[in-house]
């Protein structure tokens, strides 16, 4: 390297090559040639002018442009290729796109370099390994948002995929330069792969944190941030909370569970709000007038002598609400593997709950059943009545739920679970739909992820004509949408 002149495009393709080399060794813990690759990734931070603090992965994001400023908007700026699409809002403080090193700038090259490892090896490095405190969670957390700002992402949407953003799931070029000279931008993973991976560590973080003792300080517990492996690790773990941290695990729920519930409410929303009946004759007034299709239907009154137009029937806009179904009946597995489900159910039973002349009955299962009926309008009380669980027995819920089906065709029954069940489930439903209820089968409430839906009943559901709905709770909604 040291023969090499310092602004040829070979110099900076090969400190290029080293520093991302250098990355994936710490993240792989590579040992002796980890240690060589840090010696060169010293040697290249020192000759460029840079701290040696951007080297350092215990180091947080918010703490290194404190003390040096300089580097803040390096980090703020959306990397190039992950700029906002048009009309979507960057994260806040974000600052223009990052632009290119130009042709002889081994330094730009070096900090561009070392800002993207810095990015990734405070996500994914060596510090969310080992013992994990409230605090190193809450900083990993701060760290993820200054990633989802360079991705172009809203803040949270890496974590709770509750956001939106530039990346999509097809692969684009590639973030990591192979042995050619230029440097892309942007890497063969989408959003959705880089939530999955990062539901995975959180998880394991949140397991290895001594998360009894962090509840009971009032203090360490307000750093933790909600997320669903934090939920589910409390759901878990309730029957082990008293007192102090009792009441500290009940806020952590409830945080998550509203911010959960702004993002169902907006979707429910925008899918109710476009459910008319046309079955109910609409008003004849001004207000509701179809002026185009009153045109339309009437253009064979044109005289063209006279140039007017004569009409003789108006037609009005259906402005009546489509009657919904006196009951709504959800039938949710509880068992461990259906935690993320169990949580959005939970959340979407409370909102159809609010809805004029419906009832909702929320039934939980595993081995054993819970009538969670009367709780249904509060999703907090209703999940910590939980008991997670293993193994499953539909019909016992099923037994649970028939009394509540005294009118079939005013009522929707959602069915929520893997259907990996050795009970006479089936039978039960398939009586309920031909009755005339309306059968909604759920696999999962997931947009991301390996989901695993017992394929018998995968196929016996298609014959019943009542196929497996797998995908996003708005999916379930529009679901319904269509029997209401």
């Amino acid at each position: 390297m040291a023969a090499l002149d310092p602004t040829s495009p070979e110099l900076q393709r090969r400190a290029r090559q080293a520093l991302y080399w250098r990355l994936l060794s710490a993240i792989f813990e590579q040992g002796e040639v980890g240690a060589s690759l840090e010696d060169l990734a010293a040697g290249l931070a020192k000759h460029s002018g840079l701290p040696k603090e951007l080297l350092d992965p215990k180091v947080t994001i918010d703490l290194l442009v404190a003390r040096f400023p300089e580097l803040r908007d390096e980090f703020a700026r959306p990397l190039p290729g992950f700029e906002p699409p048009a009309g979507v809002e960057a994260a806040d403080g974000a600052a223009a796109p990052t632009p290119e090193p130009p042709p002889g700038d081994l330094p730009g090259v070096v900090k561009r370099a070392l800002v993207v490892s810095k990015l990734l090896l405070n996500a994914f490095g060596p510090n969310t390994q080992g013992k994990v405190s409230a605090q190193g969670y809450s900083q990993w957390a701060k760290d993820v948002e200054w990633l989802e700002g360079a991705l172009g992402l809203p803040p949270g949407s890496l974590r709770t995929g509750q956001g939106g953003g530039a990346m999509s799931s097809a692969p684009s070029g590639m973030g990591m330069p192979s042995g050619g000279g230029g440097e892309a931008s942007r890497p063969p993973i989408g959003d959705d792969e880089l939530r999955a991976g990062l539901a995975v560590l959180e998880a394991d973080m949140i397991h290895r944190m001594d998360l009894r003792e962090v509840l009971k300080d009032p203090e360490l517990s307000k750093r933790l941030t909600p997320s669903m492996a934090l939920i589910e690790q409390l759901l878990w773990d309730k029957g082990n909370l008293s007192g102090p941290a009792l009441q500290n695990a009940k806020r952590l729920i409830a945080r998550y569970v509203d911010e959960l519930a702004k993002v169902l409410k907006l979707q429910m929303r925008q899918v109710m709000s476009r459910v008319r009946d046309r079955s109910v004759p609409p008003k004849r007034v001004y207000r509701n007038l179809d002026l185009k299709r009153t045109v339309w239907k009437n253009l064979t009154n044109w005289d063209p002598k006279a140039r007017k137009l004569y009409v003789d029937r108006l037609f009005y806009h259906h402005t009546g609400k489509k009657s919904l179904p006196t009951r709504l009946v959800i039938i949710v597995d509880q068992s461990g593997s259906m935690t993320s489900a169990m949580v959005q159910t939970t959340i979407l039973a409370s909102i159809f709950a609010s809805l004029p002349n419906v009832v909702v009955n929320l039934i939980a299962f595993d081995t054993r059943v819970i009538d969670l009926t009367p709780h249904v309008h509060d999703p907090v009380e209703t999940l910590l009545r939980t008991k997670l669980g293993g193994g499953n027995d539909m019909r016992l819920a099923l037994d649970t739920a028939a009394p509540y089906i005294d009118s079939p065709r005013n009522t929707a029954i959602v069915v929520i679970s893997d259907f990996y069940d050795w009970s006479d489930f089936f039978s039960v439903l398939r009586q309920w739909k031909e009755s005339g209820c309306h059968l909604i089968p759920v696999g999962s409430l997931h947009t991301t992820g390996y989901f695993s839906v017992n394929p018998e009943y995968r196929d016996k559901f298609k014959e019943i004509g009542a196929p497996i709905l797998h995908g996003s709770p708005k999916k379930l909604i529009e679901q319904i949408k269509k029997v209401m």
